[in-house]
């Protein structure tokens, strides 16, 4: 499930101020039409040479990407409504927008690209701040079953019905689970319908809002079936393939000074080699800069934040993900992917797929560098966090898609500015 959309505004202000036609049009006048009048003048913006028309085309695509990547992040994944994420998404697309006019040689004002990237920033945080008290989303909950799981959650506003009547209230849905309904509950579900309010189930609901997918019982995805699709597989995989070829000539220079460092403060190997679970339930040889002191007796245990055999120079590689760097070699082998659940140890793989029902679903795609558990959840160190890291997991699977990719792209860039994350 995607976005829960917003029904309960119905008056027409409400409906044009809110709506996405009416914010595109006018985000764009604000960060290509006003910067290009106050640089070049009415005239040129009327009458354009040919350098000047390229600007304006060159500056209004990138703001219409920009738009679009926003609101589609913003409103289709827990936890995109921040505004944080707002910078990275449009200095991205504007420096993505510039490199390609650079290589098809495009003559255009950099000046007035730079000033409408700079103008759409101020205007999508203008937008984001100003609608937000809007996009709360106020739901009349018929408790019972699934529906008592979406009080625990603090981004929406669930409203328990404690009589089968909406008392003129306008909500943006309905929500119930569909397992446990009365014969009432289903006839008041059928009005509301009829009313053209929409009826959600209590599940879909839950793991929209939450990022999770309650392990309790198997359920498919929203094309109906258990697996991703080939088009996404094969696309991933190119964009793995491709990101970490462009990135090498940054990578192995950080990734020898690493290697230096860590062989100055302590003793033992540079890299830290582990059995891992992959794709198909399979095992394979994890690679990572070692991060703590080196003891081949150690058992497997779970790797906490404070955890103190963690070295110097490892709780500065650790929080700036830099230990995970070697697993670029794990990629090009086919092995792991930059973005999927991070792999288990067998051992603890072993004792989970006794205790969770349907453990080794996650392992249905590949395991990743980063992942939707690793930037929604943090660090797990027992069975019961590793129950929600598993759901997290689940949700994943279940709606994994190129703006997925990327919402996680940004959520990894908070984590490496602010230590959050897990192993």
């Amino acid at each position: 499930m995607n976005t829960l959309p917003n029904r309960r505004f119905q008056k027409k202000h409400e409906q044009i101020l809110l709506s996405s036609p009416f914010l595109l049009f006018v985000g764009w006048l604000v960060s290509v039409v006003l910067p290009t009048a106050l640089h070049w003048g009415w005239k040129g913006l009327l009458t354009p040479d040919l350098g000047q028309k390229t600007a304006l085309i060159v500056a209004s695509i990138a703001f219409v990407i920009c738009h679009f990547v926003v609101r589609k992040i913003n409103t289709s994944y827990p936890g995109g409504q921040s505004s944080m994420f707002i910078a990275p998404q449009v200095i991205t697309i504007y420096v993505l927008v510039a490199l390609v006019s650079l290589l098809l040689t495009l003559n255009l004002s950099r000046f007035i690209l730079l000033t409408s990237g700079a103008c759409a920033l101020l205007w999508f945080y203008l937008e984001h701040f100003s609608t937000q008290k809007y996009r709360r989303l106020k739901l009349a909950v018929i408790k019972g079953g699934m529906s008592d799981h979406l009080f625990e959650l603090d981004n929406v506003d669930a409203r328990e019905l404690t009589t089968l009547d909406l008392q003129n209230v306008r909500y943006d849905a309905v929500v119930a689970d569909f397992n446990d309904l009365s014969k009432d509950d289903e006839r008041f579900l059928t009005q509301c319908a009829l009313r053209r309010i929409p009826v959600y189930d209590a599940s879909l609901v839950y793991e929209s809002l939450s990022g999770r997918v309650r392990i309790n019982r198997m359920s498919e995805n929203n094309l109906g079936a258990l697996l991703p699709t080939k088009v996404y597989e094969t696309t991933k995989l190119l964009m793995d393939l491709g990101i970490v070829l462009l990135s090498l000539p940054i990578v192995l220079p950080i990734g020898l000074l690493t290697a230096l460092l860590i062989k100055l403060e302590s003793p033992g190997p540079v890299i830290y080699t582990q059995q891992r679970i992959g794709l198909g339930n399979k095992e394979f040889t994890i690679y990572k800069f070692r991060s703590m002191r080196f003891d081949r007796e150690q058992p497997e245990q779970f790797a906490g934040e404070d955890d103190p055999r963690i070295t110097r120079v490892g709780k500065i590689i650790r929080k700036l993900r830099i230990d995970e760097l070697p697993q670029f070699l794990n990629i090009i082998k086919g092995e792991m992917s930059l973005i999927g659940p991070r792999p288990e140890q067998p051992n603890f793989v072993r004792a989970f797929d006794e205790q969770i029902p349907f453990y080794n679903y996650r392992h249905v795609v590949k395991p990743g560098i980063t992942g939707w558990a690793q930037v929604r959840q943090g660090y797990t160190d027992d069975a019961d966090a590793t129950r929600i890291k598993i759901e997290h997991d689940f949700y994943y699977i279940k709606n994994c898609s190129t703006y997925l990719d990327l919402h996680i792209v940004f959520l990894t860039i908070k984590t490496m500015l602010t230590g959050f994350g897990a192993r």
